[in-house]
């Protein structure tokens, strides 16, 4: 089937988004998958909010059995991940390496492809688990002392954290002639509003008016890292889009977890 013979939208576009950002058993229609390629770029958000609520889910849960909230916040992470795959994580240590590892364009590609891992990764990741544990953990801790549901937040920030992926994958020239992102290909304008437009209706029917902080603070570190990404490699790869995930999720659970203290 022709690209322009494709519908906007297809309802097979959320079950190969959760396939293709998780490990979780859904059935997907492969030849389909493949044929739509960035077209069901727009259910990516829809695909983080799902991701996001089993843990989130699991957290409140071991809360309300009188688990402390530290121990909570390490068994979302430890859930979220398994669903990942560590997907984003691998990402973002593949950016760290790669970009501050590499003395020019081909060298940090060559390292960013580099299955082994470096200490600027291995900073990386610590950094990212660190900061999330410590976020999450003021989050249920304040759902402790209130009615306010930990869930809604985190599942909000699950969803809010794909947009970036889909609008960087439109603003930025795929770096490199091969791997994830290349495979997907570039969503048109039209997928990207139609991703942001979702975003913005369910992140305010979740959040109100905290949605607007974490847009703001979202938004100024996409454009850093799309300038930073555009400097080192000249582009993107699946492992910029990953990067971006955690950054905008650390992001997420910082805004909420200072609105709630």
């Amino acid at each position: 089937m022709a690209k322009h013979d494709m519908p906007l939208l297809h309802p097979q576009d959320v079950p190969a988004a959760l396939g293709l950002l998780s490990r979780l058993p859904v059935p997907v229609n492969g030849t389909l998958a493949l044929e739509r390629g960035a077209q069901s770029a727009w259910a990516w958000p829809l695909a983080g909010l799902v991701i996001a609520a089993i843990p989130s889910i699991a957290a409140l849960a071991l809360i309300w059995i009188g688990l402390p909230a530290p121990l909570a916040a390490v068994s979302f992470l430890t859930v979220q991940i398994l669903i990942t795959g560590a997907l984003h994580e691998d990402g973002l240590a593949d950016c760290a390496d790669g970009f501050w590892g590499g003395y020019d364009r081909v060298r940090r590609l060559e390292i960013m492809k580099d299955s082994h891992i470096g200490a600027y990764g291995v900073i990386a990741i610590g950094l990212s688990l660190a900061a999330r544990l410590l976020a999450l953990t003021t989050v249920l801790t304040a759902d402790l002392a209130g009615p306010y549901s930990t869930v809604i937040p985190l599942m909000a920030i699950g969803m809010i954290s794909r947009l970036p992926m889909v609008i960087l994958m439109h603003l930025l020239p795929n770096a490199r002639g091969d791997g994830l992102a290349q495979s997907v290909g570039r969503p048109p304008i039209s997928i990207v509003c139609i991703a942001t437009a979702l975003t913005l209706v369910l992140g305010f029917a979740l959040l109100g008016m905290q949605l607007l902080p974490i847009l703001i603070w979202t938004g100024a570190a996409m454009g850093l890292l799309a300038l930073v990404a555009k400097r080192k490699i000249a582009g993107q790869t699946g492992d910029v889009l990953g990067a971006s995930q955690q950054i905008s999720e650390i992001i997420g659970l910082f805004v909420v977890a200072s609105l709630l203290t």
